[in-house]
């Protein structure tokens, strides 16, 4: 069986991480340009966030702030499904390889 530096250095493992770090990246860079965006107003536009939404109590801010907790979720389903279809085979095919499984 590998070590765990020698599977480091396999063309395979340094794919797998590629293909993990193209899809990680971009996203969590979203959520927190997304968060930071939220906080932001909070902070510096109070009045804007203040405002009513169609002559109801619900407000900007608040719709933001639950927007924060649809957005986790959307990512959270996104990136199961994207982990379902090309990681997982992938990441089983390296570990069985290494494994001496197949």
């Amino acid at each position: 069986m590998a070590t765990a530096e020698e599977v480091q250095q396999t063309p395979d493992f340094a794919a797998l991480r590629s293909s993990f770090r193209r899809f990680i990246f971009p996203v969590a860079g979203f959520f927190l340009a997304w968060y930071a965006l939220y906080v932001l107003l909070a902070a510096f536009a109070p009045g804007f966030m203040g405002i009513r939404v169609g002559g109801s109590t619900i407000t900007v801010g608040l719709l933001m702030g639950l927007g924060q907790f649809v957005t986790t979720f959307v990512i959270t389903m996104v990136y199961r499904s994207w982990a379902d279809k090309r990681f997982d085979p992938q990441a089983t095919a390296l570990r069985e390889r290494i494994e001496g499984v197949a």
